[in-house]
């Protein structure tokens, strides 16, 4: 219920009719002042939401603990109980885009790297000792008849670096810090010159999305920026492109569920209510995980920690299971009927969601400076 102070002229300013009380039973608009305290625009818009007699909160509570129910009671007609689809799932998106500028997963100083309280730890890359790990396997392979440890340590070491003769540039290869040197290809080309005239002659219906990709890499070796500053850069983008590329992916994941239902008892519109529903549940779950794990990032106490990381795996399963009852519940199925088309309609929109992220990393990667 709103705050706003009362008119005392009856007439609403909307549409004229007489007002009783405090809404018009013509319109519904609130007769109240229009003139309001500054702080009335951030408390009007909470309430907006909240309406403060629970339907905000109850619309959560039903949202995060029982999965479908939101829609099958959206879809019976009962539709004043609960926030409305579209309404909660902007609220949700700007939140959560408002909490990420907040709380940024990655906190960078001014030279772009991560900031932390605790002593840069060597990698396991750095630790090996290059020299020593060649004289091991140098001195293994000059053995005419190797013994069974000697298999199993070369084995191990093989594990480890694929190519156990190069050891060296295997860890050039993965260490981050390293530039993007002269020496460094892409697919067997070191600059860019020698790609385009190999392209020219080598007509790729593929070469729309190869081409961009490859002048970026060679701009980027130009300018020396190092492979910590690419990867970090992807990350982050990436995760800051994840509510967009949900919200893009609305119509595709409506359009999946609607091919595999009855076209006659189930409309598109239908499986769009189920979708902004099960949408919003993620993008609050990918919400309270990336702050849980901001969160152990803070605290350097390993028990809470290990209890953080434990949430967090439960958080993920959950919304993995999440779907499942949710459809089950939604569409009335029979639970092996249910099962199944949930599994075809999970491993086909998990690949598309992929898809769908390579493209937004690529088009990340295309725009790094």
């Amino acid at each position: 219920m709103s705050h706003g102070k009362l008119r005392e002229n009856k007439t609403c300013l909307n549409c004229e009719h007489h007002v009783e009380e405090r809404y018009c039973p013509h319109c519904g608009q609130e007769n109240i002042e229009t003139r309001q305290r500054f702080h009335y625009l951030f408390t009007h818009f909470v309430e907006d939401f909240t309406h403060y007699d629970g339907q905000f909160w109850g619309t959560l509570k039903n949202l995060a603990l029982k999965p479908g129910k939101l829609t099958s009671i959206y879809l019976e007609g009962k539709r004043q109980k609960f926030v409305p689809p579209v309404k909660l799932y902007i609220f949700v998106s700007f939140i959560t885009f408002f909490m990420f500028a907040l709380f940024p997963p990655f906190n960078l100083n001014a030279e772009g790297q991560k900031i932390t309280n605790a002593p840069k730890e060597k990698s396991l890359l750095e630790k090996i000792n290059i020299a020593d790990t060649q004289k091991i396997i140098d001195s293994i392979k000059a053995q005419k008849n190797l013994s069974k440890d000697d298999s199993l340590a070369l084995k191990n070491i093989n594990t480890f670096v694929p190519d156990s003769t190069n050891v060296k540039d295997f860890q050039q290869t993965l260490e981050l810090d390293s530039k993007i040197d002269d020496t460094t290809p892409y697919n067997g080309y070191t600059n860019r010159k020698s790609y385009d005239s190999a392209i020219a002659n080598r007509q790729s219906i593929f070469n729309f999305i190869d081409k961009p990709i490859a002048h970026k890499f060679f701009e980027l070796k130009e300018k020396g920026i190092s492979k910590k500053e690419i990867v970090k850069n992807l990350a982050e983008t990436s995760f800051h492109n994840l509510p967009k590329a949900l919200f893009i992916y609305l119509p595709i994941f409506a359009f999946f569920l609607w091919i595999f239902h009855n076209k006659k008892k189930w409309w598109y519109f239908d499986h769009g209510i189920f979708t902004l529903h099960y949408f919003s549940f993620l993008l609050l779950n990918i919400l309270v995980t990336s702050l849980l794990i901001k969160l152990t990032g803070l605290i350097n106490i390993t028990i809470i920690n290990i209890l953080l990381y434990l949430i967090v795996t439960a958080l993920i399963i959950y919304s993995i299971l999440y779907f499942f009852i949710a459809h089950r519940r939604t569409y009335h199925t029979h639970g092996v009927v249910s099962m199944l088309i949930g599994w075809i309609l999970f491993t086909i929109n998990f690949f598309a969601f992929t898809f769908l992220v390579i493209g937004l990393a690529l088009v990340s990667f295309l725009m790094i400076h």
